[in-house]
């Protein structure tokens, strides 16, 4: 048996710009990514605290530094700049591996996803 796990979180990202006109996905820092130990095209799950609405999507690379957190193409259509969000990633594990695995979590700012320690 499998069981899904939370891998890891991103948590009260800002999201800097929604783009579109974008064939989809949401764009982070690359520190971010890093920092969750998230991968490029990874899928993941996002909550917009402001409104209410998840969806999944993949991540794409944004600029090491830059704080981007960019929604593209259909879901940028569920967020507005400056909404703050929750980024998950899930992994799958037997039960014996979930007994004792522990999540990344990421505690950002709320305001310039700058993590908080």
């Amino acid at each position: 048996m499998w069981i899904e796990m939370l891998k890891s979180k991103i948590h009260r990202a800002v999201v800097t710009d929604a783009n579109l006109n974008y064939k989809g996905s949401i764009t982070l820092d690359e520190d971010l990514i890093d920092a969750a130990g998230l991968r490029v095209h990874e899928k993941v799950s996002v909550v917009n605290n402001n409104n209410g609405e998840r969806f999944e999507t993949y991540v794409i690379r944004g600029e090491r530094g830059s704080g981007i957190v960019c929604l593209n193409g259909a879901a940028a259509r569920k967020v507005q700049v400056g909404d703050v969000i929750i980024v998950m990633s899930y992994a799958l594990m037997t039960p014996e591996e979930a007994d004792n695995f522990e999540p990344v979590i990421v505690n950002l700012d709320g305001k310039t996803n700058r993590t908080v320690r």
